[in-house]
């Protein structure tokens, strides 16, 4: 396996109803997202490659992005949200009238308590890891990764060590970049 020279995950910028909400659909930038991801990308170094979730708001600038830069860009759906269930597309707000103590279960123990036939986070571990070193950390290279909050949060947990059950408590706000190293284990929380 070859190592990454440097990798930057960025989170996608400000959506159709931004705030929380079960996010796996697949919403589009505004106007202020794409001038934030536009801000993001020219700032964020160089790159050799762009990898990118296949939902709109990540797929769109990255292709955007690796075609002004001259860069292979590949989309895995792997590196998709987490699936939100019975809460996709629902506000934290709505949520509290409709289902606040699942919801608060979930913001406590987001591991333990997943949205209501929604992906586990488990499962959604798995996939994201699984994505992350086949399509990012095995080719190596500076690899830019546009992906979501979520995913983020995840891989941050992972490389800084942090247990699965903090993930909430990550800050990753949005059009954000983190460059992060495969198997770095330094910021450990305690």
């Amino acid at each position: 396996m070859t190592a990454a020279a440097r990798i930057g995950l960025l989170r996608h910028g400000e959506t159709i109803g931004t705030g929380f909400r079960g996010r796996g659909c697949d919403d589009p930038l505004t106007p202020e997202g794409e001038r934030t991801m536009h801000a993001a990308f020219e700032s964020s170094g160089e790159w050799d490659r762009v990898v990118c979730s296949p939902l709109q708001r990540c797929r769109l600038p990255a292709e955007g992005f690796a075609r002004a830069a001259g860069l292979p860009v590949q989309c895995d759906p792997r590196l998709q949200e987490l699936h939100f269930g019975d809460w996709e597309g629902q506000t934290a707000e709505a949520l509290m009238q409709t289902d606040a103590e699942a919801l608060g279960r979930f913001w406590e123990d987001p591991f333990g308590c997943p949205p209501p036939n929604g992906e586990d986070l488990g499962s959604f571990r798995d996939r994201v890891l699984a994505g992350w070193e086949q399509s990012v950390v095995a080719p190596g290279g500076r690899v830019l990764v546009v992906t979501h909050g979520g995913v983020i949060r995840l891989l941050r947990a992972h490389l800084e060590g942090w247990p699965l059950e903090k993930l909430l408590s990550i800050e990753v706000p949005l059009a954000s970049l983190h460059v992060v190293e495969p198997g770095q284990r330094e910021g450990v929380p305690s």
